[in-house]
């Protein structure tokens, strides 16, 4: 029997041999994969989960039910659950806000009254207290008190001739009764006596100017308050028409000068309290409006509203502060925010009738503030107003309505 034997093939014990690049490209071909089938297996699950869905009947309840609440049973299913108020009508205060400039309420500026000279002595500083009177600077004064003391020694000359005129006046009176002396001598010597002392009261009455004059080279200020300037130094020349050396609120008192429109200016009067807020600062201060402009910048439109305020450090003169001022106040429902909608058309609300369907009412707005909106027309006060979700409703769709605390 012929056996016939096989060979090994020389290929058949070669083993493969496959390098780093042709390894990396079939990782990464198996991770993309593998990828793919967990990107599929995630939709088959998700396609499973999202198909076992609600009904479209259960979609459109969810839809409509704004409120989130449960039916209110059978067959109302579809219909909205809502909150609705009763306002009433409330008091509500009108607040006109406002800004403007700080300001010393009496702005006095302190200049020479004098003939002026050098400036020796600087008294104050801006920001210092001062009393009426009180001297501010000082200036040089040698040659006015030389003239001062002439003044003073042209008096005693004065004063000694009148006594002189006396004496000879009064021995011509001793002597007129013996005819040694005539009458006309005796109206003569009764003239020089007259003009002796008459020249007594014109030198005191030049000394007492001069006095008044050296009292006027110190710049004193005019009545008690604030230093807000001080333009001047020592050394400095000064005359009458230097200008203004300080700037003095008088009493320290300062003022917010409130920029309002010609409407707003119609309802503010004097004594309306407000409440001033400088900028930067979240301190508020009490005032009270003290003037009214009775002029309208016919550029602007608008006019001056100063409200009176006490001093603080916080309150600088020429600063910028924002102003409420309560100009009154006027009975009105109050509705939150949430209540109040708005279109092409204007405001209006949602009411509610006697079937419980929905009702637009147009509205007026008027003051709005922290308490709510104040409603100046279309409302009286005793209708039920969808307090919310409002945006959500149409005209003459029924509700389910949920009474809610009008807002105070």
């Amino acid at each position: 029997m012929n056996v016939q034997q096989g060979k090994w093939s020389s290929d058949a014990l070669e083993v493969e041999q496959i390098d780093d690049v042709t390894l990396a490209r079939r990782r990464k071909r198996r991770n993309i994969i593998l990828a793919a089938a967990a990107a599929l297996v995630l939709i088959v699950v998700a396609v499973f989960l999202f198909g076992r869905g609600k009904p479209a009947g259960d979609e459109t309840k969810v839809a409509v039910n704004v409120e989130g609440g449960a039916p209110g049973g059978p067959g109302n299913g579809q219909m909205p659950r809502v909150s609705v108020m009763v306002p009433g009508r409330q008091q509500v205060v009108r607040e006109i806000s406002a800004t403007g400039s700080l300001a010393a309420r009496r702005d006095m500026p302190v200049g020479i009254a004098g003939e002026g000279g050098m400036v020796t002595r600087v008294l104050v500083e801006p920001g210092q207290w001062v009393g009426a009177g009180q001297t501010l600077a000082v200036i040089e004064r040698s040659v006015q008190s030389q003239e001062a003391q002439q003044l003073a020694a042209s008096i005693e000359v004065a004063r000694a001739d009148a006594r002189l005129a006396q004496q000879e006046l009064e021995r011509a009176q001793a002597l007129v009764s013996r005819g040694f002396v005539s009458k006309a001598d005796v109206e003569r010597r009764l003239a020089t006596r007259d003009a002796a002392n008459a020249r007594v009261r014109v030198a005191q009455a030049q000394l007492g100017a001069a006095r008044a004059r050296i009292g006027r080279l110190d710049v004193r200020a005019p009545a008690a308050g604030l230093v807000l300037a001080r333009n001047v130094e020592a050394g400095q020349v000064v005359s009458g028409g230097s200008g203004a050396l300080f700037r003095i609120a008088q009493g320290g008192e300062l003022e917010l000068r409130a920029r309002l429109s010609q409407e707003d200016l119609a309802r503010v009067s004097v004594g309306v309290p407000a409440t001033v807020t400088p900028v930067g600062s979240s301190q508020s201060f009490q005032g009270r409006v003290w003037q009214v402009a009775p002029m309208i910048d016919p550029q602007t439109r608008q006019g001056d509203a100063r409200i009176a305020v006490a001093y603080n450090s916080v309150l600088r003169p020429g600063g910028f502060a924002s102003a409420t001022i309560r100009a009154g106040a006027f009975d009105a429902p109050l509705l939150p925010e949430s209540a109040v909608q708005s279109d092409d058309k204007g405001n209006f609300v949602y009411i509610l009738d006697d079937k419980n369907q929905t009702v637009r009412r147009d509205i007026t707005v008027g003051e709005v503030s922290d308490q709510g909106v104040a409603v100046m027309a279309g409302l009286n006060g005793t209708e039920r107003v969808v307090q919310s979700a409002g945006a959500f409703l149409n005209p003459g769709q029924k509700v389910i309505p949920v009474r809610a605390a009008a807002a105070r």
